[in-house]
């Protein structure tokens, strides 16, 4: 594989940009191509496992407001915007369908498109997707989001992510009580306790209120021609991400398929939280390569 081509393409209120892998235009491209999203993660987290994965097209891309794409104003940005915008960036491959590997919020935005242009996307891999609105201890977790946001508004990035991280690595279902625990120290995960002043983190700032109560149309899903895996990592079991993966799968009438290592178990240096990519590209692959 050769290169990587840019584009910038302008859609409805943004002006993403998206990079190509690989030839789109060869013999059975349109079968093999995946397109690796995440949210709010932009395209430099993919990079260890797109080199795994030489032997196909591999396209991603940042979300508006992430990365290199932009916003043209503060309108609402929910997963159902997200899916827009990726079904203008199919249209933009020329390419009749694509493969779709989603990352987190890139798997709701995924599920989210499937659902909207099932005809777009062969296979979907749904990695841990995190959203609370299946869960029965809903009503806790998106106490607990709010939370977060309302933090960071008040106090900035260290004081928010510090609960953001404790959260995400809680097992089981949350206590009723959780927000109104004491708060977690930011050195205590190796955050600045100091408030920078920056409000603009497409996170904690804006995916906090509208990623985790996104409501899924399970109709939609099972009706689709889409094949859908939902997919989680071995080292996430019990936490928030883990057991709603399981219940999406479950009232899909499938079982979730176990990936190698934790939550963002395809990285490899890209944030310091390095996983297994080689052998999560390989269970990958596994799931791409049908007929």
């Amino acid at each position: 594989m050769s290169g990587i081509e840019t584009r910038v393409l302008d859609v409805p209120g943004a002006r993403l940009r998206y990079d190509i892998r690989g030839d789109l235009s060869a013999p059975g491209a349109a079968e093999r191509t995946v397109f690796l999203i995440g949210s709010p993660m932009d395209a430099a987290g993919f990079g260890t496992l797109a080199g795994y994965l030489t032997d196909r097209p591999v396209v991603t891309y940042d979300p508006r407001h992430t990365g290199r794409s932009e916003r043209a104003d503060d309108s609402e940005i929910t997963p159902d915007v997200h899916a827009e915008d990726l079904h203008h960036v199919i249209n933009d491959l020329d390419v009749p369908m694509v493969n779709i590997f989603g990352s987190s919020g890139g798997a709701i935005n995924g599920l989210a498109l499937v659902t909207a242009h099932p005809e777009q996307v062969r296979i979907l891999v749904a990695h841990e997707p995190p959203t609370v609105s299946v869960l029965p201890d809903r009503e806790p977790l998106e106490e607990a989001c709010r939370d977060i946001h309302d933090t960071y508004q008040r106090d900035g990035m260290g004081a928010a992510m510090a609960k953001f991280i404790a959260l995400t690595r809680h097992t089981g279902e949350l206590p009723e009580d959780w927000s109104q625990r004491p708060a977690p120290e930011p050195a205590q995960f190796g955050l600045p306790a100091e408030d920078d002043g920056n409000r603009d983190d497409p996170l904690l700032g804006t995916a906090m209120l509208t990623v985790p109560s996104h409501e899924l149309d399970f109709g939609a899903l099972a009706a689709a021609s889409t094949m859908i895996h939902l997919a989680l990592g071995i080292e996430s079991e019990g936490q928030l991400t883990a057991r709603a993966t399981r219940e999406i799968a479950g009232r899909l009438g499938s079982a979730p398929v176990v990936f190698p290592s934790h939550h963002g178990g395809f990285l490899g240096d890209e944030y310091g939280m390095p996983g297994q990519p080689a052998a999560f590209a390989g269970k990958l692959k596994e799931l791409l390569d049908v007929d």
